[in-house]
């Protein structure tokens, strides 16, 4: 493949994923505006429940993108037999792991009034909770075939489903939260079954889509009779708890930098928050060019095609640098009006502005590392990435924060500064990993 057609590639295959995760980073915000109309405490109840929702959450994301891999993999061999037995064994790997999700955090929510909250919140957000967490079956569910799919390099019709059913959510939010239409005013318990019917609707969409369209015939016409092999759920258990680590080391990163924030300040963890919701809307988007990359290389080293599988991971890495680039330059020039559409008072504003710019420094290396991620969990490198992401993201990045931002005092900023050495070690360590690994895989199949 030239040059060109590796970009074009990727680009065809990143656009609906970015589009699709920017939809549920905009369905979040909606829910937030929407459920901050009742008052303060049913905000924060939401807040609270999302906390403890979250982490659990994202390791389930991660088991679930580890079935990718494998099939892009199958998909490079031309073994769709394959490439449907992993769908099948995914399958039974996700539901379990939704299950056990259910379990604990059920089981937290029996220890919530215990986590420092005021009676009111914790009493609000029970309800809810435990709507949400019931949404993780509908939502592993989902997340199966729609790996399935982007390991088959089908990613438009998941970008479909996931937008149409966030649309949905927003106008169920509108109905069952205020009650209109002749419906129950539910509070923010009706938000939460806005998400779930949502979310049940996405899952059944994919399922529908997966079995009836002709493309994954060849996969699924013999999914019943595919036998069961130990040898699958090993590779996709390897594959997906260091995946699912890799987000919970990086999602409780910025949640251990919002306490430090909050330590320093309420004005201080109010910028965060501001500037943390903006940086993510890059952040979710590049994300889809991490899952082009580990189609992109996973087919390639199913082919055993060595010299294009770099030529794929560099050029998503490209991609991701001049789409981060841009981003920089948004933040840049919009610091001073974005914290405006957050909050009035002038003192966060001007604090927020400042971390917007601090953002504006680690959108290349925030852009790099996460398709760098995406590159060697194609070539189903993920056991050494996970240790340099807990080096980059806990030792360097909140370590950084702490002694910026107390021990020498500089504040959100220095708080903001230790996230971008985190971000910017973890880009150079996961780039410096897929240079490493690919020119070994090249030289070691070298017919010279």
């Amino acid at each position: 493949m030239t040059t060109l057609e590796h970009y074009k590639k990727n680009i065809s295959l990143a656009w609906p994923v970015m589009l699709g995760q920017l939809g549920h980073v905009s369905v979040g915000l909606a829910d937030s505006i929407m459920i901050g109309k009742l008052g303060t405490e049913p905000l924060a109840a939401g807040a609270f429940a999302n906390s403890i929702f979250n982490v659990p959450m994202v390791f389930g994301l991660g088991m679930a993108i580890g079935l990718t891999t494998p099939i892009a993999n199958a998909d490079g061999e031309n073994r769709p037999d394959k490439a449907g037995n992993y769908l099948k064994h995914g399958l039974v790997i996700n539901l379990i792991t939704a299950f056990l999700i259910f379990l604990i955090i059920c089981g937290v929510s029996l220890f919530s009034h215990h986590l420092g909250q005021e009676k009111e919140v914790v009493s609000l957000s029970q309800p809810y909770l435990f709507i949400i967490t019931s949404s993780i079956f509908p939502l592993m569910l989902f997340l199966t075939f729609k790996q399935f799919a982007e390991g088959l390099s089908d990613t438009r019709f998941a970008m479909l489903a996931s937008v149409g059913a966030n649309l949905f959510n927003i106008l169920l939010n509108y109905l069952l939260i205020y009650g209109h239409w002749g419906l129950p005013a539910l509070g923010l318990a009706g938000a939460g079954y806005a998400t779930l019917i949502a979310r049940i609707l996405m899952a059944l969409a994919m399922l529908v889509y997966v079995f009836r369209a002709r493309k994954f015939h060849s996969q699924l016409s013999r999914w019943m009779q595919l036998s069961w092999k130990r040898s699958y759920f090993k590779k996709l258990l390897n594959l997906g708890i260091p995946t699912g680590l890799q987000y919970i080391f990086e999602i409780s990163a910025f949640a251990i930098a919002a306490i430090i924030a909050g330590a320093i300040g309420a004005e201080a963890l109010a910028a965060h928050q501001i500037a943390i919701s903006l940086a993510a809307l890059s952040y979710m988007a590049a994300s889809g060019l991490g899952s082009a990359a580990t189609v992109r290389v996973g087919n390639q080293l199913g082919r055993r095609d060595f010299v294009n599988l770099r030529k794929a991971g560099h050029s998503c890495f490209i991609l991701a640098l001049v789409f981060m680039l841009f981003c920089g330059l948004v933040f840049l020039v919009g610091r001073f009006y974005f914290p405006t559409l957050y909050i009035d008072e002038p003192m966060v504003q001007q604090l927020a502005a400042q971390l917007l710019l601090v953002a504006v420094l680690f959108q290349l290396s925030d852009g790099l590392q996460v398709t760098a991620l995406g590159a060697l969990r194609g070539m189903s490198d993920v056991k050494i990435p996970v240790a340099m992401t807990f080096f980059a993201y806990w030792l360097v990045g909140i370590g950084g924060a702490y002694y910026l931002g107390v021990i020498l005092n500089l504040g959100a900023v220095g708080v903001w500064y230790g996230l971008a050495l985190g971000l910017t070690v973890a880009a150079i360590l996961l780039f410096l990993r897929f240079e490493w690994k690919s020119k070994k895989l090249m030289h070691a199949h070298d017919p010279a």
